[in-house]
């Protein structure tokens, strides 16, 4: 039941980040939306986690993992 509970805050926040990580991105703040959104598909794979759901945990750190990598090589990390 606890799981349950924990696991329904936890997709709601995640939803709630990645709403306000795609209003940013809209206003072009970059990199804070798409670091916003990382942080919201985090939490959208912890609740894969607690589902035992492997597609979300898939998608959401694949995500996450290209969304870091594409933000650190523009930032110059890369060279």
């Amino acid at each position: 039941m606890k799981t349950n509970i924990t696991a329904n805050i936890l997709k709601w926040l995640g939803t709630l980040v990645l709403m306000v990580g795609a209003a940013i991105n809209s206003l072009e703040i970059y990199p804070l939306g798409i670091m916003i959104m990382v942080i919201g598909g985090i939490l959208w794979c912890i609740v894969g986690i607690l589902w035992k759901e492997l597609s979300l945990i898939i998608t959401n750190v694949i995500l996450a993992l290209i969304s870091v990598i594409g933000v650190c090589y523009t930032m110059g990390y890369f060279n």
